[in-house]
Parts: C-alpha cells; structure tokens; sequence
C-alpha cells in the first residue's frame, strides 16, 4: 500500500492530476559530521566553521596558513637583518676607500681624515648592531636564523677580533685628538698598530662577504625589490640617520684639529 501511494501521481483539489514531484526531504547526516563543503552549500550564509584551541575559536581557513606565507613569515626578520646589514656595509666600504686614501697623505689631509672618520663611527655601530643580532638569535637557537645557517667557520673566529681592532682603532683615534697631550705618544703608537691589524682583518672580511654585500645591499633602495620585505623605510631612515649623526660628529671635531696640530708641533 506504501509502495502504491508513492508511485500514485500528486493529485490538487480540483481533482486533476499534477506532474510536480512531492517534497522530499534531504537525506539526514550523522550528528557531529560535517564537512566544509557540506557545511558551506546547506548554508551558504552561515559563518565559516571554526576549531577550537585553548579556549579561543579560529576560522578554519586561518587555522592553517599556506606553506609559502609560512615561510615568508619565517624569514622575515632574516631578510631584513641581511638588508641593512648589506647596505650599511656598501656605505662603509665606499667612506673607508676615502679613509684610505687620506691615510696615504695624512699630514695635508688630517682635516679629512678627522671627518671622514667621525662620520664613519655611526654607520659602524649599525653594522655592528646588526652582526650582533644575527650571532645572537643564531646561538641562542632561533629557527629562521638557524634555517639561514652561520657564516663560514673563517670569518666566525675572525668576527670578534675585527670588532675588538675596529674599536680599538676608533677608540685611539678619538682619544689622540680629544685626550690630554700626555697620552699622544702611546695613543699614536696604539692607533699605527691597530690601523695594520685592521686592515688585514677588514681586508680578508671584506673579501669573504662582498659577494652577499652585492646581492642584497641596494635591494630597500631600488623600487622593484625594496617592498618585498617590510620595513625597507625604517631601514632607509637608520641608515640615513647614523649618516647625519656622522656629519655633525664630524663639524664639531674639526675645530680640535689646529690645537691638535699646534701641540704636537711643539
């Protein structure tokens, strides 16, 4: 009797016959299952399901981000060290030639050698700062830096004496021309040694990183590539400030090169 009234047509008021199928219901699924296909085609305007961890509901579709956003999250704070410390070190190297170069005529160009070297102090302490992180977050086990990997072991052991001569170096330079006329002897002396052991060191250190100096250094300085990791302005901004700091250190120790001058003479 079921099986007849099934199959017997729907049939109006009137009494004539109807082709429209009666209602049929959707078939039923087990309490607890549901799928995100099936979830967003019965309804469509509902929100999207969410799991829950700790207490805190996430949508699903950020509970797992991809693997490539994953990955430029990871090395993020990686490329951005690798940057600035890459476009600090081009600004060193191109203030260091000058340097250089009044070193070979230091007595006609002491002035310029005084600024030039005042100026370079800021910019240093920047790179400095930056090696230093990357040491620090490298040893002290963080996953995109260990991921990046260290430098090679030669210029590991060579790192801590390049910042100790480049200290050393600045340190005696400063004091000579600030210090009391008592200590120019030693003072000088010091500065002549630590300017050859410098620039030994400097010159295997700047040879072992002028490959990766020239892949990043001008990269948050040119429009194509400086928006492919964030904060290329604050890095432009830092850069340029130890720069101006280096300049008006500069001026203001120009003054102390006549006196200077005029002890050591007599």
């Amino acid at each position: 009797m079921d099986e007849l009234r099934q199959q017997e047509p729907h049939r109006q008021p009137d009494g004539r016959r109807s082709s429209a199928r009666p209602f049929e219901a959707p078939p039923l699924q087990p309490i607890g299952i549901q799928t995100r296909e099936s979830a967003g085609s019965a309804f469509p305007h509902s929100p999207a399901p969410s799991s829950t961890r700790k207490g805190r509901s996430t949508p699903l579709h950020q509970a797992a981000r991809p693997p490539v956003v994953r990955d430029r999250l990871a090395r993020w704070g990686v490329e951005a060290n690798e940057r600035l410390t890459g476009s600090t070190a081009l600004i060193l190297l191109i203030l260091l030639a000058i340097e250089g170069v009044t070193v070979l005529r230091v007595q006609s160009l002491l002035t310029v050698h005084v600024f030039i070297g005042m100026l370079l102090v800021p910019p240093i302490l920047v790179k400095m700062s930056s090696t230093t992180w990357r040491f620090a977050r490298y040893y002290l086990g963080s996953p995109e830096y260990r991921r990046k990997g260290p430098p090679p072991v030669a210029l590991r052991v060579l790192g801590p004496f390049v910042v100790v001569v480049t200290v050393v170096l600045f340190a005696s330079g400063i004091l000579l021309l600030l210090g009391p006329g008592a200590w120019h002897g030693r003072l000088m002396q010091l500065h002549q040694v630590s300017f050859v052991m410098w620039f030994l060191f400097m010159t295997v250190h700047v040879l072992g990183h002028l490959k990766d100096v020239a892949r990043v250094s001008t990269k948050d300085w040119a429009r194509r590539t400086r928006r492919v990791v964030g904060g290329s302005g604050s890095r432009q901004f830092l850069i340029t400030l130890s720069l101006i700091i280096g300049v008006v250190l500069g001026f203001l120790t120009i003054p102390h090169v006549g006196p200077w001058l005029q002890s050591v003479r007599h």
